[in-house]
């Protein structure tokens, strides 16, 4: 005779139920384990302070490398809070690049320090990693003028919180602090730039800290392009009104920058000074009524210096918006006409249509980067400083 079930539920085995019970319990004990961590985590967040920068930006990362991927390499450094890769809002395709959000600025550098350019797992390609000025959670601020300068003759282990802690020991104003990397090594070009919110602070710097060491190398300091403000809605609006690329960026041998958003009262002789200072222009155009211009480099490298480091930059009262521009040597002849009017540099309608290319995937151009550093003589080649105004 089959025995009934007892009432309120349906028998179970005495072996089943012991096996359930010991699921049971170590489900909680995972789950009481990991809500202690997050726990634990928040903690250290609270801890560390809402300005504290505690946010690694990720590049190059491969359409099938998740939060999930992220989270599982970090998780072992017990250290990291969060993940997120970002996506196209049209298509929902990754973008290639992501943010790491971790319990403390500490944390974030020893991650910075040890995992930049070693292999990631499962993959032929490196790690690329940089600071990101605000977390991707963070909501961007309006901030008051940034008063820069520029510090060359960096060591080579001098990474962008050294940099920062070495002046801000010093000088309390001191916003944060960028060190220019190569883009395809990773490794510093040993310089970079530190930003202000007091200008007595920033100019008392430029010569009390001449000459101090960071790391094993004594500082060159000079003079950089001060900023107005950024906001995250600027940039938002400047990079969505060209999501096509632009063939420019892939092509080796273009040496050609777009300058876009540009003063009327900017002349072609004074873009060229300006430029100038990153390397040799050959070449400098401002097609009528464009509100835009052209310079074209004798080199890739000075370009690509040129783009990073002078994006931003007030020009008669504007922040220029840089983008690769087309090769000439990638297009066929144009018109003489055409190429007065930008078409010679593949820009060929009016304003409108000459849209600029998104930036590269670059943390000193997301999330609150120093993308707008001018002014400075290159390492390797130092002089006495002479500040050249920017602003025109």
């Amino acid at each position: 005779m089959m025995q009934q079930p007892p009432p309120g539920g349906v028998a179970t085995p005495p072996s089943m139920a012991a096996d359930q019970s010991q699921t049971q319990h170590y489900q909680q004990q995972q789950q009481s384990q990991t809500w202690m961590m997050m726990s634990q985590q928040q903690q250290q967040v609270a801890a560390a302070g809402s300005g504290e920068i505690r946010s690694l930006w990720i590049g190059d990362l491969q359409p099938w490398m998740d939060e999930n991927y992220l989270m599982n390499i970090f998780a072992q450094t017990g250290e990291v809070v969060s993940a997120k890769v970002i996506r196209n809002k049209q298509t929902a395709l990754p973008e290639g690049y992501g943010f790491i959000e971790f319990v403390s600025q500490a944390a974030a550098e020893r991650v910075l320090q040890s995992y930049n350019g070693v292999p990631m797992p499962n993959s032929e390609q490196n790690f690329r990693l940089n600071w990101a000025a605000l977390g991707y959670g963070d909501k961007r601020q309006e901030e008051g003028p940034d008063y820069t300068i520029f510090v060359g003759d960096l060591a080579g282990d001098v990474s962008d919180y050294l940099l920062q802690e070495t002046f801000k020991a010093v000088y309390p104003s001191v916003k944060g602090a960028k060190v220019v990397t190569d883009r395809t090594t990773g490794r510093s070009k040993g310089y970079g730039f530190v930003r202000f919110g007091n200008e007595t602070e920033q100019i008392r710097a430029m010569t009390e800290m001449n000459g101090i060491y960071c790391s094993t190398r004594a500082m060159r300091i000079g003079p950089a392009a001060n900023k107005k403000p950024f906001t995250g809605q600027q940039y938002q609006k400047d990079t969505s009104q060209n999501t096509q690329g632009n063939p420019g960026e892939n092509d080796p041998n273009n040496t050609t920058i777009f300058v876009g958003g540009l003063d009327p009262s900017v002349s072609e002789d004074q873009l060229k000074q300006i430029f100038s200072q990153l390397g040799e222009v050959v070449h400098v155009k401002i097609p009528a009524n464009k509100n835009c211009g052209f310079v074209q480099y004798a080199n890739r490298t000075s370009a690509e210096q040129a783009l990073s480091v002078l994006n931003g930059t007030i020009l008669g009262g504007r922040n220029v918006r840089l983008s690769w521009g087309r090769s000439p040597s990638s297009k066929q002849a144009q018109p003489d006409q055409a190429q007065w009017n930008g078409g010679y540099y593949g820009y060929a309608q009016g304003y409108e249509a000459y849209g600029y290319a998104p930036p590269p995937q670059d943390p000193s151009m997301y999330y609150g980067g120093y993308p707008g550093y001018g002014n400075y003589q290159q390492p390797g080649a130092y002089q006495q400083p002479q500040q050249v105004n920017v602003t025109l």
